[in-house]
């Protein structure tokens, strides 16, 4: 495949602050490139570069001729009083003044005597272009665009001005993304998304022929859209080919052959200077003329060698509670709740026992965060009742951030919330969680909403409560703080009851998911893809009886014999594959093994860590096998 857009040896700084230099990579026709990094890497600057609208301090930005590249900022969403869907189906202004001319030639041609061949030829022309374009679908991909990625029909006359922030986010994603841009660069597309609306948008993105860059910290939509990883960190790139996940398997790999050739220079440099002190001792015209050869040889092994990145600092968190809670948390019955004649939920009946991790899904607006000011005595419900179990401590983070006086800065948030403490705990506290130095004096309205974040979440872990009410926790993370959050609710002792769209977050954590709907909540056991498996195989009450009477129906003493015959020689015909595919495998992990122990390998970096990533894999695959070998056997 061709490359539409190279950048070769990029570097941007401002002032004193280099953000990256020399990046180099390339996006093919079409790839679907995953940027990521942490919060002010330079992601979004590297988008303003690649439009044109920032001068990069060195290097080049290459595109195919003719590229046209798609921008959110580019197709902002207008306040004025057109509706919504004009202002969708004002990205195809062309198409429309086409139509608009078809029909004028035809009036003409009808109401016209005499020669009409040039009329008809310029008919002929407009209306195969009119179809080649799309002419004939936009209306309806208009329309169907706006249905997913959530406006309903009865609104799609509501004016542009009258939308939420959110709702102009998602219009304008909208227009981009009928664009007709061969390069689209997305900027955190799934922010104001439910979980439906992203998985449209995953459908869009998949089957879309040209070529896009994302910027996201949604893991499970990367790994679900995108084929090239691009990571800015330390201040350079690099490119992995795959998703997310696989991108971290090969970083680690990669780190791993990294620091590995990297101690063992460092152990061949001490060596080789032993036998230098050695010859030097001799002293003799020949031990001279051998030092200095092994000089040299410790001079290239210098030259060479590539000290490893120190790893990046991260929050470091422990969510303990005071003390254990009674088995039943959390009872509520028939909780309702409207304003006006909107109702948002009723039915909703809940019961969180010790130790569970419940999720609760909902598209926007069915009235999930209500649900939690309800539930925290913030709001009263219309019906119904919940209470509490016994020495239960219920701290909540709300993704609204409504709890923090903006006014304050980070420490004084701390001491106000917590005045028994003393300023080096909360200095330490804050440290952390990534404030240093004068960092802990600057006002939380100065701060990002990452920031913000991270001052709740301190907030909460300081109250050492038992049950979690989190409100959308990981928006405004980056990746490797979202997965420093997990990690540690990993090993949170209480319980949790958690509204995410997060859905890589949802299946780390999750014992059983709640879709709230109008009429209540359904229960799935399990983390997100046990609910979406168990949405695809719903069957019908008639199916499912169908099934019960088939299943219930017993089998005959003959039927069993042959059933038995049949699963034992499957068994015996995959031990028999399993054993060769073993014997096959150990042989090629020793033949690996020796190569790595090859001088020429050890020095070679590219061929070092692709020969331990498929080492990796191969022991990983062989460690498999033996299960499975000692399965069959048992069986």
């Amino acid at each position: 495949m061709m490359a539409v857009l190279s950048l070769s040896k990029l570097s941007m700084a401002f002032g004193e602050r280099t953000l990256f230099e020399d990046m180099s990579f390339e996006v093919e026709s079409r790839d679907k490139v995953g940027l990521i990094g942490r919060n002010g890497v330079g992601k979004t600057t590297l988008f303003k570069i690649i439009c044109g609208e920032l001068e990069p301090t060195q290097g080049v930005v290459a595109g195919e001729r003719g590229l046209n590249i798609g921008y959110m900022e580019q197709h902002a969403c207008s306040q004025g009083n057109r509706s919504i869907y004009d202002e969708l189906e004002s990205v195809f202004a062309e198409l429309m003044q086409m139509e608009h001319e078809i029909e004028k030639i035809t009036v003409t041609i009808e109401q016209s005597s005499g020669d009409l061949t040039e009329l008809i030829a310029q008919q002929t022309e407009l209306i195969e272009r009119f179809e080649r374009d799309g002419g004939l679908t936009y209306k309806s991909r208009t329309r169907a665009a706006l249905i997913g990625l959530g406006f309903r029909e009865e609104e799609f006359g509501m004016p542009t001005s009258a939308l939420s922030g959110g709702q102009r986010s998602k219009l304008s994603l909208l227009k981009l993304l009928l664009s007709g841009s061969d390069l689209l660069l997305l900027d955190e597309p799934t922010n104001h998304l439910d979980i439906a609306s992203v998985a449209w948008l995953e459908g869009f993105l998949r089957d879309f022929k040209g070529a896009m860059i994302i910027i996201s910290h949604d893991r499970y939509f990367l790994d679900a859209v995108t084929n090239k990883t691009v990571e800015i960190e330390h201040g350079k790139c690099m490119t992995y080919k795959g998703a997310y996940s696989e991108f971290i398997k090969k970083k680690q790999a990669y780190e791993k052959a990294l620091e590995n050739k990297y101690q063992n220079d460092i152990k061949e440099i001490k060596r080789i200077e032993g036998i230098i002190e050695q010859q030097k001792r001799w002293n003799r015209e020949r031990n001279i003329r051998t030092a200095a050869s092994k000089q040299k040889e410790i001079d290239r092994i210098k030259a060479d060698m590539v000290e490893p990145d120190g790893s990046l600092e991260n929050i470091r968190m422990t969510f303990a509670p005071r003390h254990e809670s009674g088995n039943d948390v959390l009872m509520a019955k028939d909780l309702s709740k409207a304003f006006g004649d909107k109702r948002l939920f009723r039915n909703v009946d809940l019961h969180i026992t010790k130790g569970e991790r419940v999720f609760i899904l909902g598209d926007n607006g069915c009235g999930k965060t209500t649900l939690f000011r309800i539930l925290n005595g913030k709001m009263r419900p219309d019906s119904g009742e919940y209470e509490y179990g016994a020495m239960v401590d219920v701290g909540y983070f709300d993704q609204m951030q409504e709890n923090l006086n903006l006014n304050n800065t980070a420490i004084d948030e701390i001491w106000n919330a917590y005045p028994r403490m003393t300023e080096t705990h909360i200095r330490s506290s804050l440290a952390a969680f990534l404030f240093k130095g004068d960092e802990v004096y600057k006002p939380l309205s100065a701060m990002s909403g990452g920031e913000r974040a991270r001052v709740s979440l301190l907030k909460l872990m300081l109250g050492g409560c038992n049950l979690l009410l989190l409100d959308e926790p990981t928006n405004h993370l980056d990746a490797s703080s979202r997965e420093a959050l997990e990690d540690t609710l990993k090993e949170y002792e209480g319980t949790l009851l958690i509204i995410s769209h997060d859905r890589y977050f949802i299946n780390k954590l999750a014992d059983r998911v709640l879709v709230m709907g109008k009429n209540g909540m359904t229960e799935y056991l399990g983390n997100y893809d046990n609910y979406l498996e168990r949405i695809s195989t719903q069957v019908s009450p008639a199916d499912t009886e169908d099934v019960l009477v088939k299943k219930e129906k017993p089998l005959n003493d003959w039927q069993l014999k042959k059933l038995k015959q049949s699963e034992e020689r499957k068994r015996k015909t995959k031990l028999a594959k399993t054993e060769a595919e073993i014997e096959e495998l150990e042989t090629a992990v020793e033949e690996m093994q020796a190569q790595l122990s090859d001088e020429k390998v050890q020095s070679d970096y590219e061929k070092l860590m692709a020969l331990s990533s498929e080492l990796e894999e191969k022991q990983k695959r062989l460690e498999e096998l033996y299960d499975l070998w000692t399965e069959l056997q048992d069986e």
